[in-house]
């Protein structure tokens, strides 16, 4: 008996074991996700050695993101750190908590682990483009319900357009253009797609019906067919020709029906008589009443319907308004009120032109930026809907809105936290003898970070503006990455003059600061582009205009006096400069029409930046110099 009980304890007890291990949490804890880190680093290299790898953290690190707790990694952002070679399994993917993937703009090569994505199940952004990655997409990437977006564009991935992607119902992004991609697109049936690409890579066939309505310029340098493209597909030519002929064809038959029938009424007519045509007009009559009837009712029920929605549209405005007014946009897990924000610590960030803002820091250890709007000059209706419009914006080159608060006498916004400051404070704060130069290739990254988040934007809508383009608007993350903040506030508040830090940036044309065209954002990214240059701010004594003062140095040939001399230390980027600075003239021309779109200054931005990657020989600069310390 002693030795049956002793052998089912045994079992019980390796039950209970492996029971545990069943149930045991998926997620990850800081140690595993640092030496997943470390690994990572050992294998790929570049500007992530700055990291002190003698923390026993890795939150502190640039590029490395943390939940509020300092529990695990949720995002890994490592734009243009000049990373090469190829990724390790058993690395990214032991990160699993992780919301965000940016790798884009280095040097890295060869198939995508199979692992990679095997257990990021909370993976919401995937930023891979402009790499070397080779191969097919791991099957893995399709069990990703929550990713959001994936851009994958500027590789070498090749095999078809897999099907798989139909699993990513949440999909607002998925850029796979400038690789080598074959077969045909397959039908996808993502209702929240909205940008899409995948023009200039080996693709045969017909456009999905499904993606018909997307613009030609995601399609183009294929051999595709079909709309929205101008050729149709060989079937398609056929089968118009078909129906025509067949409308050919009912046409005649129903003229003739037509006929047979006016025949044959006529004849009936004749022989029912007046009677009979009284009785049918009197049903005629009746079946115009019914028909009027139901016509009522079908306006009462429409109205009806109107009335419910509005009523389901309260109720859910009462919800969202639940936490004592803050509304929250996006799934970020915060869970606060009010109360919680105007308990937390706060201290003044700045005062700018829509108001003051400070950096709150909540009892549960969770910092938010948070706005404090002046001078709003909009209705509650309207500035909330304008919230909502904002809200829905979401690039990670921009700071997005996560939650606003609003009643008659007080607005407030609520933004993620941004570490590293503006960009006006790196560039013109601390000129003493402690400070770190920036340097060339990070002023770039900033300049392309930031003139992607003003292309996402201006591509959400012709009208669609920022209205204050300015250095003090561009925040840096720890890695130096550029993020474009106060989006869409210039229509809110109505400023009786103007502060003189914002009108260096000022396009001529523009009289109301309310009402900015996206030429004029332009113009101001100009100026921009210029103050990263000459480290001159725009507005640094009364009078001056950067641009005019630009134009009139490089006229008389003295261009080196234009750049900042804490550039002129670096050699071999001098044609760089120039084209960069011949970009940002080009920008600021008086007349709209003369200058760039976004889009196109984009796309030279990150000409020059690729070429400050390599060396005259064409090599990839590992750029570990120069760097402030974050």
């Amino acid at each position: 008996m002693r030795q049956f009980n002793h052998h089912h304890g045994r079992l019980l007890h390796t039950a209970v074991l492996l029971l545990l291990f069943l149930i045991r949490p998926s997620t990850s804890d800081i140690a595993s996700d640092r030496a997943a880190l470390l690994a990572l680093r050992a294998a790929v290299g570049g500007r992530i050695l700055l990291w002190n790898i003698s923390s026993p953290t890795p939150c502190s690190w640039a590029g490395v993101n943390c939940s509020p707790d300092n529990s695990s990694v949720i995002e890994l952002r490592l734009p243009g750190m000049g990373l090469s070679g190829t990724l390790p399994a058993n690395t990214i993917s032991n990160l699993t908590n992780l919301q965000t993937l940016s790798l884009r703009y280095n040097a890295l090569s060869g198939p995508l682990p199979a692992d990679l994505f095997s257990s990021l199940l909370l993976l919401r952004s995937l930023y891979l483009h402009q790499n070397f990655f080779s191969g097919e997409i791991p099957d893995s990437l399709f069990s990703l319900k929550s990713l959001v977006r994936v851009n994958l564009a500027e590789n070498n991935f090749s095999g078809p357009i897999s099907s798989g992607f139909n699993n990513l119902t949440h999909l607002t992004t998925l850029y796979l253009q400038e690789n080598h991609f074959s077969g045909s697109i397959p039908e996808l049936n993502l209702p929240s797609l909205v940008q899409f690409n995948v023009s200039y890579n080996n693709l045969t066939g017909k456009i999905p019906k499904g993606l018909s309505r997307k613009p030609k310029s995601s399609f183009v340098g294929n051999s595709l067919c079909g709309d929205p493209l101008d050729n149709s597909c060989g079937s398609e030519k056929h089968k118009k020709k078909l129906s025509d002929a067949a409308i050919a064809g009912i046409v005649v038959g129903s003229v003739l029906g037509l006929v047979l029938i006016l025949s044959l009424v006529f004849c009936l007519r004749r022989k029912l008589g007046t009677k009979g045509v009284g009785r049918k007009k009197e049903g005629a009559s009746k079946e115009k009443e019914v028909e009027d009837s139901m016509e009522i009712q079908g306006k009462n029920s429409t109205r009806d319907k109107v009335k419910e929605k509005e009523k389901e549209k309260g109720e859910v405005s009462v919800i969202n308004a639940g936490k004592k007014g803050l509304v929250f946009f996006g799934n970020m897990g915060w869970n606060f009120d009010l109360e919680d924000l105007l308990r937390a610590s706060a201290e003044v960030l700045g005062k700018g032109t829509f108001g003051t803002a400070y950096k709150a820091v909540l009892e549960t250890g969770l910092t938010v930026a948070v706005k404090r709007l002046r001078d709003v000059i909009m209705g509650e209706k309207e500035f909330r809907e304008k919230m909502e419009e904002i809200g829905k914006i979401n690039h990670e080159n921009l700071v997005p809105l996560r939650a606003y608060y609003c009643n008659r006498n007080e607005k407030l916004l609520v933004f993620e936290y941004v570490p590293m400051g503006s960009l006006s404070a790196l560039l013109h704060g601390n000129k003493g003898a402690g400070r770190t130069p920036l340097n060339w290739e990070t002023r770039v990254a900033i300049a392309l970070g930031a003139a992607e988040g003003v292309s996402f934007l201006h591509s959400q809508g012709p009208k669609i503006s920022h209205g204050s383009i300015k250095s003090s608007n561009i925040l840096l993350t720890r890695s130096y990455e550029a993020r474009v903040s106060d989006f869409g506030l210039a229509q809110l508040a109505g400023l009786t003059s103007t502060p003189n830090r914002v009108s260096g940036y000022r396009a001529p044309e523009v009289t109301d600061p309310c009402e900015v065209s996206q030429k004029a954002d332009v113009y101001s990214f100009g100026v921009l582009l210029l103050e990263l240059l000459t480290a001159k701010a725009p507005t640094h004594e009364e009078g001056f205009n950067l641009p005019r003062w630009v134009e009139s140095v490089v006229k008389d040939e003295w261009t080196a006096e234009v750049f900042d001399l804490e550039l002129l230390r670096y050699q071999n980027i001098e044609e760089d400069m120039v084209r960069l600075l011949q970009l940002a003239v080009d920008c600021v021309a008086q007349y709209p029409d003369k200058r760039p779109s976004m889009v196109e200054v984009t796309s030279k931005i990150k000409e020059i930046y690729c070429s400050s990657l390599h060396d005259p020989s064409g090599d990839i600069v590992n750029v570990v110099s120069a760097l402030p310390t974050p």
